[in-house]
């Protein structure tokens, strides 16, 4: 649970739920985005969570850090809170033309592209959280020897639907962007759509995603 709450700027609190990033720290992190979002507590306007850190904006004319912290510490999150999160496949096609850094990959992991890819699409990730850009979602974990750092020098522009790995994350981009992950593939379904209102996110904080590969020919066909 929380470690520790301190003053963030002038109206917002930093909740750190520890160091570590894992799906049992995150999960802790949810339920209290979650319980703060159902108590409605009056002044606060935002909430922000990540890896392991919950940022909890407020109105000054309403409330303040003392009043938003002592309420966060009295809140009485639920041990069987239940994180609604879905199971999700996302096709990604891996064609030459799509997978931007497959040769650098190789040199930098010792592995083939074929084992690379079969590592990628056995792996069941999990969402940590979003952010970046709008939707972009962080879904961990890679396996050790599937780690790598970012780009040297990052791109000044990504394509949308891009695949992505740096260190013990997968990343989609939501949209054309710059960007330093290592992109292997690229995907012909819309992650984010700003037309939904409620929901624009595919994926949300919790949810659970396997990518299933795609021929070239699938993929420009995917939304036809």
């Amino acid at each position: 649970m929380i470690k520790n709450i301190s003053n963030l700027g002038d109206a917002a609190l930093y909740c750190d739920f520890g160091t570590e990033v894992n799906k049992q720290i995150n999960s802790d992190v949810i339920k209290y985005f979650n319980t703060i979002k159902e108590k409605k507590i009056k002044g606060i306007n935002n909430l922000t969570p990540s890896y392991n850190k919950l940022i909890i904006s407020y109105d000054l004319r309403v409330t303040n850090f003392r009043e938003i912290k002592d309420k966060i510490e009295k809140l009485n999150v639920e041990e069987t809170l239940k994180i609604t999160s879905k199971n999700l496949e996302v096709p990604v096609c891996c064609d030459a033309s799509f997978s931007l850094d497959m040769e650098r990959l190789e040199k930098k992991l010792n592995l083939t592209k074929e084992k690379i890819l079969e590592n990628f699409f056995n792996k069941e990730f999990f969402c940590y959280m979003t952010g970046f850009i709008a939707g972009m979602p962080f879904l961990g974990d890679l396996d050790e020897n599937m780690r790598v750092q970012r780009l040297e020098t990052p791109r000044v522009k990504v394509p949308k639907g891009s695949v992505g790995i740096t260190e013990q994350f997968a990343d989609i981009y939501t949209f054309e962007s710059p960007g330093g992950w290592n992109i292997i593939g690229n995907t012909p379904l819309e992650v984010f759509d700003s037309s939904k209102e409620k929901d624009p996110n595919l994926i949300n904080p919790g949810d659970t995603v396997k990518f299933k590969q795609i021929t070239f020919e699938e993929y420009k066909n995917y939304n036809e």
